[in-house]
């Protein structure tokens, strides 16, 4: 049986392929896959074999979907033929063979209310609602996002359910400040020259209590570390793959007390969750859960819904940074 996939061939380069769909092993699914989102910041990494990414070609990317199971091992007893699932890094493709592993790569069932296009997000949301558990917000705090991609909207909504107070989020695009304050943010603002008047101006000086940065960017983190308050904590939640800002580390870190945490979305307990960090399945149950009554949304992030017969013309606007918010490729055009 054939499928079809979406390849990173060489450097700024994708193509859609065939390829022969494996045959089921008996602890097995076979997942048909119905969207998958585009994560722009990976992917334009690994495409751009920029620094810290995997250097062999070619590249398989697309870590986030929701699919149907088609077929079922005969040891796969908790599954079933027609179960919506959760594509949990298995690419950009039509069909996928999947094992379930706890808290690992492959699929979780959607069990909640929620509409097939919205659950497509949750793998790559959750990475956002990660970097805002790591920062283990109390009541009243300020909190920021830096940064309004996928994962920095999703750390928003978080930061509201969490209690943040203001909560701020910062990016130069309108668009996605618009956004952002539509699911909760408090103030949106472009990291301008008054940036930290304006930062002061907002938490009655107080400053940032809690920042979740997701943009990667070095000279974000400083400008992060400039606005932090006194024992600040920062979760580094984007991949930052280029280090090319001085930052003073005594005068910003040090002295002041701030914590810089290590917020990579592997950096979760394989077993049980506790406070701070939780597995990556029950942050899927939890924002599933949240969607289905309606306190977190995936719907305004949805830019453009394409058919992955586009894959070169999608990757090559990408490669240059003119690609919207939310691409989706839908497996059924």
């Amino acid at each position: 049986m054939k499928g079809r996939r979406i390849a990173f061939v060489r450097k700024g380069i994708a193509e859609l392929e065939e390829y022969e769909i494996p045959p089921l092993h008996p602890d097995e699914v076979l997942i048909e896959m119905d969207y998958s989102v585009v994560s722009a910041g990976t992917e334009k990494a690994c495409l751009l074999d920029l620094p810290n990414v995997f250097h062999t070609w070619p590249k398989y990317l697309g870590y986030s979907g929701s699919g149907r199971i088609t077929a079922v091992g005969a040891e796969a007893s908790d599954f079933a033929v027609g179960d919506r699932v959760l594509a949990d890094h298995l690419g950009h493709r039509s069909h996928a063979v999947a094992k379930f592993v706890r808290n690992g790569n492959g699929f979780f069932k959607i069990t909640e209310n929620v509409k097939q296009l919205e659950a497509a997000f949750v793998v790559i949301g959750s990475m956002g609602v990660g970097g805002v558990r790591k920062l283990k917000i109390q009541l009243g705090e300020s909190v920021m996002v830096t940064g309004l991609g996928i994962l920095g909207l999703f750390a928003v909504q978080a930061a509201n359910l969490s209690g943040g107070l203001p909560v701020v989020a910062v990016d130069f695009d309108g668009r996605r400040c618009e956004i952002a304050k539509r699911l909760g943010a408090d103030y949106a603002l472009a990291p301008d020259a008054s940036f930290r008047d304006t930062i002061r101006e907002i938490t009655g000086g107080r400053m940032v209590n809690a920042n979740v940065e997701v943009t990667g960017s070095s000279r974000a983190l400083l400008q992060a570390l400039e606005v932090a308050a006194w024992e600040g904590r920062i979760s580094l939640t984007g991949c930052t793959r280029v280090s090319d800002t001085p930052i003073d580390y005594y005068k910003l870190v040090h002295r002041p007390g701030v914590q810089l945490i290590g917020a990579h979305n592997f950096v979760r307990p394989r077993e049980d969750s506790y406070p701070g960090y939780w597995t990556r399945h029950d942050d899927f149950k939890t924002i599933l859960g949240f969607m289905a009554n309606g306190k977190m949304t995936a719907a305004p992030l949805v830019s453009e819904v394409v058919s992955p017969e586009g894959a070169k013309e999608i990757y090559s606007r990408l490669a240059a940074d003119e690609l919207p918010l939310g691409t989706v490729f839908d497996w059924h055009k």
